[in-house]
């Protein structure tokens, strides 16, 4: 009788836990398509961002200064940090990969349906300005990135040798690229200044762009 009780009740709590799983599914999955009829509505997007650059460009301190509005303690990025920044009515989705030379080789794995690059440049790091010319050229030879909108962030514009934007342009060889939108906004990660006034560039871009 013991045994037969013990099982009824566990038979009971199973059906149990697989009731209330599938009502918490299908609660989620509303909840999805309540939050998709929203977004559509308001006009809401999502956009892939692919953000790249040299190390210690400060990447990650974009990304996170964009997403907390802080800056954070951050490390050499060893692979990706993705981050959903909601900016606009556009939620973009930005993969910050990281940048040391033996890991540059792997930037191409995060091309496919990026719709936006964010090439960040130390403006500061004379010595390195040709190893960032070569290394966004590079990328902007890739077919799968043929349409993507480049925004460069001229950062580091608090230092005293931070080269201006007529300057980053000619060293990063963006004088004369065509069929292509491009845009160079000077930033500091730390402060914040200019972030958003590159976000509201992107913005406007990708709005208009078809997908």
């Amino acid at each position: 009788m013991l045994c037969c009780f013990v099982l009824y009740l566990l038979n009971t709590l199973l059906y149990a836990s697989l009731y209330f799983r599938w009502q918490w599914n299908n609660s989620l999955k509303m909840g999805l398509s309540i939050s998709n009829i929203f977004d559509r509505i308001l006009g809401k997007q999502e956009k892939r961002i692919l953000m790249v650059g040299l190390d210690a460009a400060g990447k990650t301190t974009i990304l996170y200064k964009l997403k907390l509005g802080e800056i954070v303690t951050t490390i050499p990025t060893i692979g990706f940090n993705v981050e959903t920044v909601e900016y606009k009515n556009i939620s973009f989705t930005v993969w910050d990969v990281g940048g040391q030379d033996k890991i540059r080789p792997l930037w191409r794995h995060y091309f496919q349906n990026t719709q936006g690059i964010i090439f960040v440049v130390d403006s500061n790091d004379l010595d390195r300005m040709n190893e960032a010319r070569d290394e966004l050229q590079r990328m902007l030879n890739e077919d799968e990135l043929r349409n993507a909108a480049l925004l460069v962030f001229a950062n580091k514009q608090d230092l005293p040798n931070a080269l201006d934007v007529n300057n980053i342009r000619e060293a990063l060889g963006l004088r004369s690229l065509k069929n292509r939108e491009c845009y160079i906004q000077k930033t500091c990660a730390t402060t914040g200044d200019g972030l958003y006034e590159g976000l509201d560039w992107l913005s406007n871009i990708l709005k208009n762009s078809s997908g």
